[in-house]
């Protein structure tokens, strides 16, 4: 088994390092978060950072990358306290990927893809309308990470949307039937196929 230590991640050229560093840790989530600028400017951008907080309440996070240069989605959190989260699709992984190009915060990139927007209920923010998994979000606070001046974002999870052939008995949604994709390190997309569900584990004595 090959062995990469900390002084062998240091000498790394940079790219190569982005790339293991991203990869090593498993598959993560692929969501496009959907924005709208208090100019009425729809943003939509690729994250894979967004994880389960919580059930009760039903709580999200996601990581801001350090705030030196613009962030749109941040900047539209901060200002509406309103964002939707959409899984990626199998169909849409070549146009979501896009949206993580660096266009001017006057540019949507609704208009330089082929994603479609959509707008449910008294969201402001866009929904991606292909997405078979959506997620109505308020902002509820953030938390300075010091060690690498990124930003951890909480949220509420107030409405979901989804195909109903997808959801189970239990309230258990089947995201291989939504196919819904996951991102392996920066740029890979892969398919996921359930392997098994097991029931909630209790000591093996009781």
């Amino acid at each position: 088994m090959k062995h990469i230590s900390k002084q062998d991640l240091n000498a790394m050229d940079r790219i190569y390092r982005l790339n293991l560093i991203n990869s090593c840790t498993g598959y993560k989530s692929a969501n496009l978060i959907g924005t709208v600028s208090i100019e009425n400017i729809h943003n939509v951008a690729v994250f894979s950072s967004i994880t389960h907080l919580g059930s009760d309440p039903a709580l999200l996070t996601f990581i801001v990358r350090p705030t030196t240069v613009p962030r749109d989605t941040y900047k539209n959190i901060l200002d509406n306290k309103e964002f939707t989260v959409n899984h990626i699709n199998i169909d849409d992984i070549k146009e979501a990927h896009h949206t993580s190009a660096r266009y001017p915060s006057i540019i949507s990139e609704f208009d330089v893809t082929d994603l479609e927007k959509e707008f449910k209920d008294h969201y402001k923010a866009p929904f991606v309308k292909s997405s078979n998994v959506k997620l109505g979000c308020k902002y509820l606070n953030q938390y300075e990470i010091k060690e690498n001046n990124t930003l951890l974002m909480v949220a509420e999870i107030n409405d979901i949307y989804f195909n109903e052939d997808i959801i189970q008995n239990d309230g258990w949604l089947n995201l291989e039937t939504a196919k819904t994709v996951t991102v392996n390190g920066l740029d890979g997309y892969a398919l996921p196929s359930l392997v098994d569900r097991f029931e909630y584990a209790k000591p093996k004595n009781e």
